[in-house]
């Protein structure tokens, strides 16, 4: 009797220490699970996967029939143009959030300045060809994006050596005060009738979709969604954005990593 009393009671003992010892192992895996580990699925997507490419063409050759047809029935008073984002819309910064992953940090304003810096993105393809199409049927190009504006001579310079047309102070609006872009939209429209937008981010099309919660943005998509491929071109960009920021995370910068994971995991469907 006290044999089994005494092999009952390890056997116990064994199983408590097992069970603890899982569970820290699990804490463990948890902790050490690199912050940026979650991209890397969609970053080897965009580098490496011909279906992006094949998506950016589609854009580009989409937003080039249309503006065929906006020429041929061309009845607007002032001349025509054209507004684009600048960041993975026309120029590729997948090298950027493959430092990320590299260092396993998040965003931060020096990284980001050092990349820019450097002036490597290379074009999106297929939007050199139809950047500088449009050129020759004399419809100007305005870059509007949420790049710093003390980066503009940078981005100029990286956007005159891929050889984009409207390279200039005047076509290169960065953010100043805020991120907002409909104010830089309202300047152009002053002087040009906007025929297309092009860009990767819901906020390059309309203000409607500025700070908006999942809910909302997918509601307002819906509501506008004859003017997807009509006026909007909109190019892929599952490496980040406000769907991510402003939709999965509510606008709240505060989380912290372990938070962030556990919201991207609640806000999947399953069966």
């Amino acid at each position: 009797m006290k044999n089994k009393i005494f092999f009952s009671l390890f056997a116990a003992f064994i199983f408590l220490g097992c069970k603890t010892q899982i569970t820290t192992i699990k804490q463990q895996t948890i902790n050490n699970t690199p912050i940026k580990e979650h991209t890397i699925q969609s970053l080897l997507w965009v580098q490496n996967a011909a279906e992006y490419k094949a998506l950016t063409y589609q854009a580009y050759n989409l937003a080039q029939l249309r503006l065929d047809q906006i020429l041929a029935n061309n009845d607007y008073e002032k001349p025509i143009a054209i507004v684009t984002d600048i960041d993975e819309t026309l120029l590729d910064n997948s090298p950027y959030s493959g430092k990320q992953i590299e260092l396993d940090e998040n965003y931060t304003s020096d990284r980001w300045a050092e990349w820019v810096a450097q002036k490597k993105a290379n074009a999106i393809p297929g939007a050199l060809a139809f950047f500088k199409y449009a050129e020759t049927k004399n419809v100007t190009i305005f870059y509007i994006s949420n790049r710093s504006a003390v980066q503009t001579k940078e981005t100029i310079e990286n956007l005159q050596l891929k050889g984009f047309p409207f390279a200039d102070e005047t076509h290169v609006l960065l953010k100043t005060n805020n991120s907002e872009k409909g104010t830089r939209r309202s300047h152009v429209n002053k002087t040009h009738e906007i025929v297309l937008l092009l860009g990767d981010n819901l906020s390059d099309f309309s203000s409607i979709f500025e700070n908006s919660t999942t809910d909302k943005r997918n509601k307002n998509t819906d509501s506008l969604h004859t003017s997807f491929g009509n006026k909007y071109i909109v190019l892929p960009n599952p490496m980040y954005g406000d769907w991510e920021t402003k939709g999965l995370y509510e606008g709240n910068y505060n989380w912290t990593d372990s938070q962030k994971d556990s919201i991207r995991h609640k806000k999947i469907t399953s069966y």
